[in-house]
């Protein structure tokens, strides 16, 4: 039972050593090539195989018994860990804003826009407080509701006022 505990143990610092270091151990494991092969992976199986182990042998059942429960604790929690890991790595990240995202967006007028000309806008989008020049068919007053309706250049938008019924 001493020695399921001891991989247990090891297991639970080699899987906190991977979460605390990231891909810093994952380069040890290189020369095996395969993909599923993570310190993650690697730190959850030994952490299951052992206390599944310890568990079993605790309970009194033969050590073939608690090697096979050892070892399909071991796999289960693998796998889940490399899901885990897999699924944080190749996960959909937020790009970077830019200006063709505001098109549709309601934004505030801080400058007034007069007829022909430019004034300056702002629109959040994505969280992100982005301030853009714009140009508008007819004058609009600072402090008014704007859809933005096109891109003009990288730093210019066209504008519209949000209709009021």
């Amino acid at each position: 039972m001493t020695v399921f505990l001891v991989l247990g143990i090891a297991g639970l610092v080699v899987l906190a050593l991977s979460l605390v270091a990231g891909d810093l151990f994952d380069g040890a494991f290189q020369a095996l090539e395969a993909d599923w092969i993570s310190t993650a992976a690697i730190g959850g199986f030994v952490s299951a195989f052992g206390f599944g182990g310890a568990a079993s042998d605790g309970a009194g059942l033969p050590l073939p018994v608690s090697l096979a429960i050892g070892t399909g604790a071991g796999v289960v929690v693998a796998w889940f860990a490399w899901w885990l890991t897999r699924l944080v790595k190749d996960g959909p990240s937020d790009g970077t804003v830019s200006i063709s995202d505001s098109v549709g967006q309601v934004a505030r007028v801080i400058t007034d826009i007069p007829g022909e000309g430019y004034g300056v806008v702002r629109v959040v989008v994505g969280g992100h407080t982005l301030r853009f020049n714009a140009s508008a068919h007819q004058p609009i007053a600072a402090g008014t509701q704007v859809n933005v309706t096109g891109v003009l250049s990288p730093t210019a938008v066209s504008v519209t006022e949000v209709w009021q019924p």
